[in-house]
């Protein structure tokens, strides 16, 4: 290695430039799965207040119709 023509500053920099990228790697992921995880969580959510919307919407239809089944008609 001792004939490299690069400067021993520059790969001294490299070198702690990766070592930097490397030791940050793992919080980041971290971060990002929580991230997705409350996203997704929200969503979840979100689908659950609507389809409760729509069943609501369709509960005073099904009942119109069961109380004129009810009344013969």
């Amino acid at each position: 290695m001792s004939d490299s023509n690069v400067n021993a500053k520059i790969t001294d920099t490299v070198s702690q430039t990766n070592a930097g990228v490397l030791g940050e790697a793992p919080a980041q992921a971290m971060g990002t799965l929580y991230q997705v995880a409350s996203h997704a969580n929200g969503m979840a959510m979100q689908n659950a207040v609507a389809n409760q919307h729509n069943l609501n919407q369709l509960n005073s239809s099904i009942v119109a119709q069961a109380i004129s089944i009810i009344n013969g008609k």
